[in-house]
Order: structure tokens, then sequence, then C-alpha cells
């Protein structure tokens, strides 16, 4: 009966052990799916931090030129300051002369404004006036009827275009013969 006994304890123990090995080769296949999924999360990861490099590199490139144009945003903005202030400076020297007739001034409009200024005026100008550029705006009046053209006259010096105008602000309108200038 021992005998027995211990026979049915082996069996008990030998169908323990066999449930035991049922359970670790389901362990056994569970690790297997568990070592793949893991390899495959791997090879994800790596194709995500590659699409980050690369992306990355983007970023920087794209900071770059923003950064860029930020400087040249500032650039173009001091450019047109500088722009806007030589514009103002450039006229400066000019007056404009309004309602002298067309063609009284003959061939030589320069020679004409230097006579003929200062005896508008009354003053005496010392140097005699210089000019960088004179001209009348717009086209030729074909019919010569209708108001005279203006004419525009800058000035070499810019305290010579000053005194012609303080001078003819306080008399009043300039007089040439019956023309108002």
């Amino acid at each position: 009966m021992a005998e027995g006994s211990q026979g049915a304890s082996m069996d008990r123990i030998l169908q323990e052990i066999s449930v035991v090995g049922h359970k670790l080769e389901g362990m056994d296949s569970a690790m297997v799916a568990l070592t793949a999924k893991t390899r495959s999360m791997r090879l994800e990861i790596a194709g995500f931090q590659s699409q980050i490099s690369g992306l990355d590199q983007r970023v920087t490139t794209v900071e770059t030129q923003v950064a860029s144009w930020t400087d040249s945003g500032q650039e173009l903005m001091y450019l047109r300051s500088k722009l806007t202030d030589l514009e103002d400076r450039s006229r400066r020297n000019n007056i404009c002369l309004l309602g002298l007739p067309e063609g009284i001034e003959g061939m030589d409009l320069i020679a004409y404004l230097r006579d003929i200024l200062p005896k508008l005026t009354g003053i005496t100008i010392d140097p005699p006036l210089e000019f960088e550029r004179v001209h009348r705006l717009g086209p030729k009046r074909q019919d010569g009827k209708g108001r005279p053209r203006s004419i525009i006259a800058c000035l070499l010096r810019h305290g010579q275009a000053r005194q012609l105008l303080q001078t003819a602000r306080a008399q009043g309108p300039l007089r040439l013969g019956t023309l108002e200038i």
C-alpha cells in the first residue's frame, strides 16, 4: 500500500509538472510574441527618430531664413527712412514760381531767372544765383491759352533759396508789371 500511495503521489506530481510545462510553453510563445512586438516597436521608434531628425533640420533652415528676413526687414525700413530723408533734403533748395507767362524767358530760362528774381524781390544776392536745374512742369500747351505752367527751380545754395522765399512771403505777392507771381 505504501507503494500504491507513492505511485499516486508520483502521478499527481507528474500531472502538476505537465500542467506547469503547458503553462511554460504558453509563456514561451507569449514571450516570442512579446519579443517580436518589441522589435517592431523599436523599428517604429527608429523611423520616428529619423523623421524627427529631418524635421529638426527643416525647422533649423526655416528659422535661419526667418532670421535673415527679419534682418532684411529692418534693413529695408532703415533704407526707406534714409531715402525719405534724402528726398526731403533734395527738395529743400527748390522754389516754385507760378504765373510767369510761357515764352517770357526766351531761350534760356536759367539766365532769365538769375536776372528777374533779384528784381522781383528787391534784394541783392551775392554771389549770383546758381541753379542745379530749372524746368517747367507738365507738357507744353499747344494752344498757348490757359494758365502758364509752373516753374521749379533748384538753387545750388540753400541759403539763397531760403532768403528768396522769406522775402517773397514778407512782401506778399510779387509783381512783374501787371502779372502777379
